[in-house]
């Protein structure tokens, strides 16, 4: 029955990518309009759906209630979002390159398009379920939602709004589809349907993405969990160094973009970590580090050697003494997940080099890794960090959401 519920949305999701795929760019403008407006409608029974899942959330920490949880402001955020992105210049018809070959006579465009049919798998996160939808309306992408069971009750008020939208707008409402059961077989099957379904994009913890890159049979586009760092480097301003340190860590502990590792060079240890710990812990943050720093401060716990890869998502932070900008680099690429990672210094060539020499999706000078949004980068929202080399890396927005065509022009043109 599951199996078949699912090929069955698949199809309507197929024949509604391609009904919308050709439309022009102020129809799906029309159509984000549309279901912002529908979603603004709807606000107080969002609100009441996600109280009831918060009912329910007793068991989670901190950081994911406060993932799971929907504020008036977090609401008008969304919508916000949805606005901006209905704004955006049109992902799709974009010519990414254009060219003649002289031998033949031929002339080439390479052409943006839409992936098609995206599985979209997620945990808590109810705006994951609005952003998703609406950066695949806006690059004429079909998207089916499988959210949490934390946030089940919040996602399908808001599905249910953006669906509305989607019918205001004389579009098809299986633009937007959302998975009606809980079951975890649900996934599974999402997973094989690799006929139907044109690229899978988990975003969660480590188990969920570990389970898709294990069991797809579908195109993946993963976003892993972010171990982020922040290396502050011999040459960086304290105070600059403790604000950005202060807001990178502490803003929101339960974002991918939060640093969970303190870098920090031996040459400024003695007098600059001191302050950090006072400023992190009189915060609440829990720190726990190698030998020199504790030698430093012995408000900092002792590390193990699984505090160096840990996401902690709380307000807990590992803090690493190094020799150098190059220990510093050495240790990030070992024990970070190639999410987001910082400098902070006031050494142009020191920051050069890590900005090089970091291999992750987002590296950043004199700034706070929670910047690591979609929103932030002007993109209206974000479907996910994708933190591998293919396809996309980074926040994923609607050009990333894209792929391409060759056109191909000739003037009865045959090949001798």
């Amino acid at each position: 029955m599951q199996s078949g519920l699912l090929h069955h949305m698949a199809g309507d999701a197929r024949a509604a990518y391609r009904a919308v795929a050709g439309l022009p760019a102020s129809r799906r403008s029309e159509g984000l309009e549309a279901c912002a407006h529908a979603l603004a409608a709807a606000k107080e029974e969002i609100l009441a759906a996600n109280q009831e899942d918060m009912q329910h959330a007793d068991h989670l920490s901190d950081a994911m209630r406060d993932r799971l949880l929907l504020t008036p402001k977090r609401v008008e955020d969304i919508i916000a979002a949805v606005q901006a992105i209905a704004r955006q210049p049109d992902p799709l018809g974009r010519v990414l390159e254009h060219w003649a070959n002289p031998v033949n006579g031929l002339s080439f465009e390479k052409v943006a398009v839409p992936l098609g049919v995206i599985a979209m798998i997620y945990e808590s996160r109810p705006n994951v379920t609005v952003d998703a939808g609406a950066l695949c309306l806006r690059s004429g992408n079909a998207v089916i939602l499988r959210g949490g069971s934390e946030s089940a009750r919040s996602s399908r008020s808001m599905v249910a709004a953006m669906q509305a939208g989607l019918h205001a707008a004389n579009l098809p409402t299986a633009l937007i589809q959302i998975v009606p059961t809980q079951d975890r077989e649900a996934i599974h099957c999402l997973l094989k349907m690799h006929q139907e379904i044109d690229v899978v994009i988990p975003r969660g913890g480590a188990g969920l993405t570990r389970l898709v890159a294990e069991e797809s049979r579908v195109p993946t586009l993963l976003h892993l969990e972010g171990n982020c760092h922040t290396y502050i480097h011999r040459a960086a301003d304290p105070h600059m160094a403790m604000a950005v340190l202060h807001n990178a860590k502490l803003r929101r502990t339960g974002v991918c973009g939060a640093t969970e590792s303190l870098v920090m060079d031996g040459v400024i240890a003695a007098t600059l970590l001191p302050q950090i710990v006072e400023n992190l812990t009189s915060a609440g943050c829990v720190l726990y580090g190698d030998e020199a720093a504790r030698a430093i401060d012995a408000r900092i716990k002792p590390a193990n050697a699984e505090d160096w890869a840990k996401e902690y998502l709380a307000a807990e932070l590992s803090v690493k003494i190094v020799t150098g900008l190059e220990e510093a680099i050495a240790h990030i690429n070992r024990y970070g997940s190639h999410h987001t990672d910082a400098i902070i210094t006031g050494d142009n060539a020191a920051a050069q080099h890590f900005l090089r020499e970091v291999d992750s999706a987002i590296v950043l000078h004199n700034a706070s890794t929670q910047f690591a949004d979609g929103g932030e980068f002007g993109f209206g929202a974000e479907i996910g960090i994708a933190t591998g080399r293919l396809h996309a890396r980074g926040p994923v927005g609607a050009a990333q959401l894209t792929t391409y065509k060759y056109l191909v022009h000739g003037e009865g043109t045959v090949r001798p």
